[in-house]
């Protein structure tokens, strides 16, 4: 059930747009009749709930699909403010950018959620994570595939900085060989990626300079300009940063043990190793939020349904 306090009429919100203060807003579409001129949007979500098929539907941050708990949504927003008026403003521009344009803009949104008090809360309260060996990203090359396997199954493939810096050469090393006809990303162990290290979150404290670093050594800044050989074989879990940088392959698999989640909301940050880019690319800005403000995982069906995995591995097509 939606707090009735929150869901306005949608000519009520656009005359209040400049004014509304509350983190998330609600709009009825079973009770809109029709569609409202010179509508605008305020900085928070704005989410509909009921008909996908309303004039109004397309122009809001995301709808409330049926496996989505609307109260879920609003805690969410209502938890971390910031961070889910950020992301949602941000995905309201992605549409309008180039893929790379959209990376940068991603950058910049992420390091101001860097610096803000929410994630430096959760940087601070976080559990001391257990030392672990460092990842590695092993490259083979056969006839004219490049295969990237991630080598770090003890973490479950946790991406830490080695990991990171070498997504990006096997990338740019595809991009500066262009005999190479098809790269193939793939992982060692019961899961695909656990996200990024969390270990190495709040390393770098100057967001501004986090940013230039994302610039330079971020994997999917390479791995856009390649995007068009690029394939993923997923089995197991694919958490933030590896589902983030999967999704900007051209043909993505997945075993039906798969599943997927974005959980960086709950830090007071939102996906910053390009999954707002990717994802919005492949399932649209509505399904992209939805997943970020819920947090939520959802199965390997449900992602093929959805386009975010192509097909699945142990299934006859």
């Amino acid at each position: 059930m939606v707090c009735a306090a929150l869901t306005v009429p949608a000519a009520e919100l656009a005359r209040e747009a400049a004014q509304w203060r509350e983190p998330v807003a609600f709009i009825d579409l079973h009770r809109e009749a029709a569609d409202v001129p010179n509508f605008s949007l305020p900085p928070c979500p704005v989410i509909g709930v009921g008909r996908r098929d309303h004039p109004l539907a397309a122009r809001l941050d995301t709808i409330v699909e049926s496996s989505f708990d609307s109260d879920a949504l609003e805690q969410a927003a209502r938890s971390q403010p910031l961070a889910a008026a950020t992301v949602a403003q941000l995905l309201r521009l992605l549409p309008s950018l180039s893929l790379e344009q959209g990376l940068t803009a991603e950058s910049l949104a992420y390091a101001v959620l860097q610096g803000s008090e929410a994630h430096r809360t959760w940087v601070a309260a976080r559990p001391s994570a257990e030392i672990l060996p460092e990842g590695q990203v092993v490259l083979e090359r056969v006839e004219d595939d490049l295969a990237i396997t991630l080598d770090r199954p003890e973490a479950g493939n946790a991406i830490d900085r080695p990991m990171r810096d070498g997504l990006h050469e096997a990338f740019a090393l595809a991009n500066a060989d262009l005999s190479i006809a098809r790269v193939m990303l793939r992982a060692k162990g019961k899961a695909f990626s656990l996200g990024a290290d969390l270990g190495e979150f709040g390393t770098t404290t100057d967001p501004a300079t986090a940013h230039a670093i994302r610039m330079l050594t971020l994997p999917a800044c390479e791995a856009v300009r390649c995007a068009d050989r690029f394939e993923v074989e997923i089995d197991g879990g694919c958490i933030g940063a590896g589902l983030e940088l999967a999704a900007f392959a051209r043909k993505v698999r997945a075993s039906r043990r798969s599943w997927f989640q974005l959980p960086e909301l709950a830090m007071g940050i939102q996906p910053g190793a390009g999954g707002c880019v990717s994802l919005t690319h492949r399932i649209g800005r509505q399904r992209a939020l939805l997943l970020i403000l819920s947090g939520k995982r959802i199965g390997a069906r449900q992602a093929l349904d959805w386009g975010l995995i192509d097909a699945l591995m142990d299934e006859a097509p």
